[in-house]
C-alpha cells in the first residue's frame, strides 16, 4: 500500500536540512541607507523658456563598444541643441559579462564613460558643471557599500568629479521665472547582483528630505517655480518607504509638473507616458505626468525637455544618424500628453512659441493650424519670428494669436504643425499634433503592456502573485487530505460515487475524476508530510545562499521575503534587502516548479491506483478473487472499491481508458520537462550567484527533483 512505504529520501533530505548550520559568514560591516544629502546648483538663464537634454541608460559595455563610440552623436547634437542641463538618468554602464549570465562592476566601462563626456565637453557642447548624472540599478550590481572600490559612480561619474555625491540633486535654472530640476539616486546602498535588483528603494528620510527640497526654493525665490524630478525607476518599480510613504503623494503635495525616468527600455515602449491624479492629505487633488524615456542602449534615444513660462513639453529623437534639424513646440503642448492644467488655475496665452534647433541657420518657420472637425483643413497659418536676445543660442520663434478662435469643447479639434526652411533651402516640418487653449486633456488608452508594465504597482502585484500562489499551494495540499479523512470514515462518497457513475449523460464525470486525482494523490502519508513541510520552508526559510554583493563577497541568504545580509553592528545581525526585487526569482520558481510538482506527484499517485484497478480487473476474469482482494488494497476505502467493481464492463474500461499507460508516460514526460524548467532557473542562479554556495542549498536545488524522483520510483514499485 502507498501509506505503507519507508519514509522517503526528500522527507529525509528535509530533516537533515533543518540541522545544517547556517553556511553565511560575515567580513565586513555594510553602512545602513541614512544618506538623504542634498547638493544645490543655480544656473542663470535668459527669458522664462529653458530646455534640457536627457538621456538614460546608456549600458556602456566592454562588449559593445559602440554604445560609447555612438556618444560622439549625442555630442554634436548637443552643439546645435546648447542646453541648459544635460540629466543622464542611470544604467550609466552595463556591469555584466560577455553572456549576460552574471554582473560585475568593471572598471574600464567606467573609464569609457568618464572619457567620453570629457570629450563631448571638450568640444564645446556643453560646460561639464550643467551635467548630472545619476546611479541605476546597474551602477550597484555588486557593490557592497558605498564608497568603496566596486563603487566606480563615485570616482568617475561627472557628479563625483564636481563634489556632487549626494542621493538628491536640486538644480535652479534662474531668469524671468525660476525653473527646479530635482535629482533623485533611490538604488540600493548594498548593491545585490543580478537579477535580484530591480526595483528604487526609498527610506523614509530621503521622501522627507525630497519634500523639503521642494519646498526650499519656492519659499526662497521671487518668481514662480516650475518643478520638475528625475530619477531612473519608474514609480511602478519604486517601492514604499519602512513607514509605507511615496513619492507621489509628495510629487502631488509639492505640485510638481513632470517626473523623467528611464529603466524599461524602448524595447517595452517608446511612449510610457502616464497621467497620475493624487489626493493629497488635506483633499485636495494634484496631478503630475510621468514620462519614461526608452534606452541609449539599443535605441539611441535622447530627449529634448522645454520649460516655457510653466508649460513643460518634450521631443524624443533616436540619434542613429546625426541630429539635422529639431522642432520642438514649447506652446501650446500637446493636449495628448503634456497638458497637467487644473482649469481654474488655467489662464489662456495668445502665444506660439518654438523652438528649434540645427546645425544650419533658419530662413524661415511658420505654423499652421488644421481643424479636424473639416478633414483637416488649414484655418490659418502664421509665420514665426526669431526672438531677440542677448544669448547667441537661444532659437525661440515667436507669434502672437487670437487663442479665442480657438476654443473647442474637444481637446483635439484643432491640430497644429510647424513648417522650418534653412540656409540650404531643406524644408523640414514638425508632426502634426493636437492642442487645447483651455488646457483640457485627451488622454489615449494605454496598450495593455504599457499598463502592464508602467501603471500596475509592481511591489503590490508581487504580494498579490506570491501569497496567492502560496493560497492556492496550500489548498491543494490540505483541501484533499481533509476530504479523504472524512471520506474514509462515512458512506457519503459511496453514495456520491452512485449518483454520478449511474447517470446516464454522467455530466460531472470531470468532477468525479478530479476527487478522484486529488484524493489518490494525498494518500501516501510520507509524501503529503514531504510536500507540507517543503511548502512552509519555503515560506519562513531561506531558499538558498549565494554570494549576493560580489564574486568575492559575503555569502547571504535569500528567502521568499528578500536576501538576509550579514551585517556587524555590534554583533551579527540580518537585514532583508531586494524585496519586491526577489520577485524574479520566487514567481518562476513558485509557477513553474513548485505547484507542477505538486500536481505531478499527484497525478502519479492517482496513476498507480489506477494500475491496481487495471490488475484487479485481469484477476477478477481470471477467478482469483483471493488474490485480488490482497493486491488491490491501495485503491479507495473498501466499500466505494467494492461498489465500482460491480459496475458495467463499460464504466471500467472508460476508467482504464482514462488512467492508461500512456497516463504514465505522458506524466513522467511532465517531469522531464519541469525538472528541465528548474535546472534551467538553477544554472542561472548559479551563474549569478556563485555555483558552489547556490549548488549547495537544498530547498533549491535539490528537493524539486528529489520529489519528484522518489514519487516515479515509488509509484512504479507496484505498478504494470
Amino acid at each position: 500500500m502507498a501509506s505503507e512505504l519507508p519514509l522517503p529520501l526528500p522527507l529525509l533530505a528535509l530533516l537533515i536540512l533543518v540541522l545544517l548550520p547556517p553556511l553565511c559568514s560575515s567580513q565586513r560591516s555594510t553602512a545602513a541607507d541614512a544618506d538623504a544629502s542634498v547638493s544645490r546648483s543655480v544656473f542663470p538663464m535668459d527669458g522664462d523658456v529653458a530646455w534640457v537634454v536627457q538621456v538614460s541608460d546608456l549600458h556602456i559595455s566592454a562588449y559593445s563598444p559602440e554604445r560609447a563610440a555612438d556618444l560622439a552623436l549625442l555630442g554634436t547634437a548637443l552643439r546645435a541643441i546648447r542646453p541648459h542641463l544635460l540629466l543622464v538618468t542611470g544604467d550609466i554602464t552595463d556591469a555584466k559579462n560577455q553572456q549576460r549570465t552574471t554582473s560585475r562592476q568593471d572598471e574600464y566601462e567606467w573609464v569609457s564613460y568618464k572619457k567620453t563626456i570629457d570629450a563631448i565637453v571638450g568640444r564645446g557642447s556643453i560646460d561639464k558643471s550643467r551635467i548630472f548624472d545619476i546611479r541605476g540599478n546597474h551602477d550597484t550590481y555588486g557593490v557592497p557599500y558605498r564608497g568603496g572600490e566596486l563603487d566606480f559612480f563615485s570616482t568617475y561619474s561627472v557628479n563625483s568629479q564636481l563634489k556632487r555625491l549626494s542621493t538628491i540633486s536640486s538644480i535652479l535654472l534662474q531668469g524671468d521665472r525660476s525653473y527646479q530640476f530635482l535629482g533623485i539616486d533611490d538604488t540600493m546602498s548594498v548593491g545585490i547582483r543580478f537579477p535580484a535588483n530591480l526595483f528604487g528603494h526609498p527610506t523614509d528620510k530621503r521622501i522627507e528630505a525630497v519634500n523639503s527640497e521642494l519646498k526650499y526654493w519656492t519659499n526662497h525665490s521671487n518668481a514662480p517655480v516650475t518643478k520638475v524630478v528625475f530619477g531612473h525607476f519608474p514609480m511602478s518599480f519604486t517601492t514604499s518607504s519602512e513607514k509605507g510613504q511615496r513619492y507621489e503623494s509628495v510629487f502631488a503635495r509639492q505640485s510638481i509638473s513632470a517626473y523623467l525616468c528611464g529603466h524599461l527600455h524602448a524595447k517595452v515602449s517608446k511612449q510610457l507616458w502616464r497621467y497620475h491624479e493624487v489626493r493629497t492629505t488635506e483633499g485636495h487633488k494634484s496631478s503630475f505626468w510621468e514620462w519614461e524615456l526608452g534606452d541609449w542602449k539599443d535605441s539611441r534615444l535622447m530627449r529634448i525637455l522645454a520649460i516655457d513660462g510653466g508649460a513643460v513639453s518634450f521631443i524624443d529623437h533616436t540619434l542613429k544618424q546625426a541630429l539635422q534639424t529639431s522642432i520642438l513646440v514649447t506652446y501650446p503642448t500637446d493636449s495628448r500628453s503634456m497638458n497637467m492644467l487644473e482649469s481654474e488655475k488655467w489662464s489662456m496665452r495668445n502665444d506660439i512659441n518654438v523652438l528649434v534647433f540645427s546645425h544650419q541657420v533658419i530662413r524661415n518657420v511658420s505654423a499652421r493650424v488644421f481643424d479636424s472637425d473639416s478633414e483637416f483643413k488649414i484655418v490659418e497659418e502664421i509665420p514665426l519670428q526669431l526672438v531677440a536676445s542677448s544669448s547667441v543660442h537661444r532659437p525661440l520663434f515667436h507669434a502672437k494669436w487670437n487663442a479665442e478662435n480657438y476654443r473647442s469643447p474637444s481637446p483635439t479639434r484643432y491640430w497644429l504643425q510647424v513648417f522650418v526652411l534653412d540656409s540650404h533651402g531643406v524644408k523640414i516640418s514638425s508632426e502634426q499634433r493636437p492642442f487645447s487653449v483651455e488646457g483640457k486633456m485627451a488622454i489615449p488608452t494605454s496598450p495593455w503592456l504599457n499598463y502592464l508594465v508602467f501603471e500596475v504597482q509592481w511591489e503590490d502585484m508581487y504580494q498579490v502573485l506570491m501569497w496567492s500562489n502560496m493560497a492556492f499551494t496550500i489548498v491543494l495540499l490540505c483541501s484533499p487530505k481533509l476530504l479523504y479523512h472524512f471520506v474514509s470514515r462515512s458512506s457519503s462518497y459511496q453514495r456520491w460515487s452512485v449518483s454520478v457513475l449511474s447517470s446516464p449523460i454522467q455530466q460531472r464525470k470531470t468532477y468525479f475524476w478530479l476527487v478522484w486525482f486529488l484524493m489518490e494523490g494525498t494518500r501516501s502519508k510520507p509524501f503529503w508530510l514531504c510536500l507540507v513541510i517543503y511548502v512552509l520552508w519555503l515560506i519562513e526559510m531561506p531558499w538558498f545562499w549565494g554570494r549576493a554583493t560580489s564574486e568575492n563577497g559575503e555569502i547571504a541568504q535569500m528567502y521568499l521575503s528578500g536576501w538576509s545580509m550579514p551585517f556587524y553592528d555590534g554583533g551579527l545581525t540580518g537585514n532583508k534587502l531586494s524585496n519586491p526585487d526577489v520577485l524574479v526569482i520566487t514567481l518562476p520558481f513558485l509557477y513553474l516548479v513548485v505547484v507542477p510538482v505538486i500536481v505531478l506527484i499527484y497525478g502519479l499517485f492517482a496513476e498507480k491506483s489506477t494500475a491496481y484497478l487495471r490488475r484487479s480487473r485481469r484477476i477478477e476474469y481470471s477467478a482469483d478473487s483471493e488474490n485480488m482482494h490482497a493486491e488491490s488494497t491501495c485503491l479507495l476505502p473498501v466499500a466505494p472499491r467494492a461498489l465500482l467493481m460491480k459496475f458495467s464492463d463499460k464504466l471500467v474500461s472508460m476508467t482504464i481508458q482514462f488512467c492508461g499507460s500512456w497516463t504514465r508516460k505522458a506524466l513522467l514526460l511532465a517531469c522531464l520537462i519541469i525538472s528541465a524548467v528548474h535546472l534551467k532557473l538553477c544554472s542561472k542562479l548559479m551563474s549569478a550567484y556563485g555555483t558552489v554556495p547556490v549548488a549547495l542549498s537544498p530547498p533549491l536545488t535539490w528537493m524539486p527533483l528529489l520529489l519528484l524522483g522518489a514519487a516515479a520510483y515509488c509509484t512504479k514499485l507496484h505498478a504494470d
